[in-house]
Parts: structure tokens; sequence; C-alpha cells
């Protein structure tokens, strides 16, 4: 029998933030009938064991290698049983009646293919999670020193969509994919992640596609979570940022393959140019 919603929980070497994630799910989800799929990144026994004992409704899918964002998603939404799907880093924590208010969002308007939360800190302070589309310039800003440069703070503040009120839905070239929620339906006509998309980049190529097939990518404030996400790939140094940091590196690699794969391509989200 097929559920209303399927929550898909991406998942790599951190148990107890995982415990966090899923305790808040089951406290603060109301009147739906859900199921929960971890998907775990070279998975160790605790978390298997954490699993089995403290929740042992949830779905639980091991792989022993790191298969990167795109591919759990896709294996999770190929065992989903929902019409509709969320996904969710396992640093998440929802707050009450979060998923009820993006579920009931997305069924109400049936134009909107994808819907993400609005993302806090914990101390409370906005996470930016919802985009316009990146340019080669932006990934330099963001990456190097050039970012602290008066001209390309300009620059960064409109990708992040400062111009905007983060209080009130807001129509998105693109949102993070820490937290996001689609149908069944929906899914199935754009296709899964591209999964040559190890890690950064799967969410905003997912984004745009949405928007190619006509439907709309909204961030929706009116539903909140809390978003543990440290900021470890950026450097002072253009040359170490590059060459030293691994997640800098990865982050520009997949930047490659995004810009190639769209090179002349119209943005198909003409409104937040």
């Amino acid at each position: 029998m097929s559920k209303d919603l399927s929550i898909i929980i991406t998942s790599y070497k951190n148990p107890s933030v995982l415990r966090l994630c899923l305790d808040s799910l089951k406290k603060n989800i109301f009147d739906l009938d859900y199921e929960i799929l971890v998907m775990d990144s070279a998975s160790e026994e605790e978390t298997e064991m954490m699993l089995r004992e403290e929740f042992p409704e949830v779905r639980f899918f091991p792989f022993k290698e790191n298969l990167g964002f795109s591919k759990l998603v896709n294996r999770g939404i190929k065992a989903a049983g929902g019409a509709y799907y969320l996904v969710l880093n396992a640093d998440i924590i929802v707050e009450k009646k979060s998923v009820n208010l993006l579920i009931e969002y997305l069924r109400k308007n049936r134009n909107v293919g994808l819907a993400g939360p609005k993302l806090l800190s914990f101390d409370g302070h906005l996470q930016f999670s919802c985009f316009r589309f990146y340019t080669p310039l932006i990934i330099l800003y963001r990456r190097t020193f050039l970012g602290k440069m008066e001209f390309s703070k300009k620059k960064i503040d409109h990708f992040l969509m400062k111009d905007k009120n983060h209080d009130k839905p807001i129509e998105a070239d693109w949102i993070m994919g820490s937290a996001l929620m689609t149908s069944k339906e929906a899914a199935n006509k754009i296709g899964l992640m591209d999964e040559k998309f190890f890690m950064y980049f799967e969410d905003v190529e997912w984004c745009r596609r949405f928007w190619e097939n006509g439907y709309e990518v909204v961030y929706y404030p009116y539903s909140r979570m809390f978003h543990y996400h440290g900021k470890g790939s950026v450097s002072q140094n253009a040359f170490q940022a590059i060459f030293f940091n691994k997640l800098t590196r990865e982050h520009i690699k997949s930047a490659a393959k995004y810009f190639w794969k769209y090179f002349r391509v119209p943005n198909p989200h003409k409104e937040n140019l």
C-alpha cells in the first residue's frame, strides 16, 4: 500500500546527528502516513545498531562505498512508496508541522515541482537556501578572497537573493538539496538526479530541469527546519582554496561539469535574471 510521504535521508558517518533528525521527525509530523528511508554512505556498524535498536521502523539501506548525494537520493526514490518525496540531509532538524506544511503546499499548488523550507542555524539565524543560478564568477568569488571585495559582494548578494523578502515564498532558480520536497508525479516526469555530480550542483541541475519541464521551484519559509551546516570549504588564499581544500576542488569539478552541460543553454527561469 502506498504512503502519503517517503522521507529519504542521506547519511554519512554521523549516527548521533542522524538520531536527532529521526527524533525530530517522529515528534513533529502529524496525520500523515509516511515512511523513512535512511540511505547511508560508507556505512558503519554503529549506525546500523542505533537504527535497529532505537528506530526499527526505519528502512535502512547501507552502502559500503561513499556513493555521493545524487546516487543516494536516486536509490531512495527508486525504493520509495510515497506519493511525495522529502529529501533531507541527516543534519536537518524539523520543526513542529514543518513537513505537514510543505506537503500541504505542494498538494494545493500542482504547478510547483519542488519546494524547500526556510533553513535556520541552531542559533536561529537564517541560512540562505534559495538562489539564482550560478555563473563562473560567483564560484570564484565565493571560494576565494575575492568575495570580500565590494564589487563581488554585490554579485554574491544578488546570487543569494538578498533583494527578496525571505519571510515570504520566493520563486527561486534553485533551492538547497539539504531539504526539499517533490511529488512522485513530478519526479517521474523530470527524472532522477544526474549522477555525474558526486558532490555539489546535483540540486542546482535538478532544479533547472524542473523549470525546463514547466514546474516552478519555490522557497516556502512558512515551513522551518534547522540545519547544521559547516563552512569548511572556503579559503582566503586562492591557490590554497583550489589545490589544498578537497571540498573546494569537488565544487569546482562539479561546476565545470554543470557549465559544460548548459553551455549556451538559456536560463529557463527568466524572472530571476
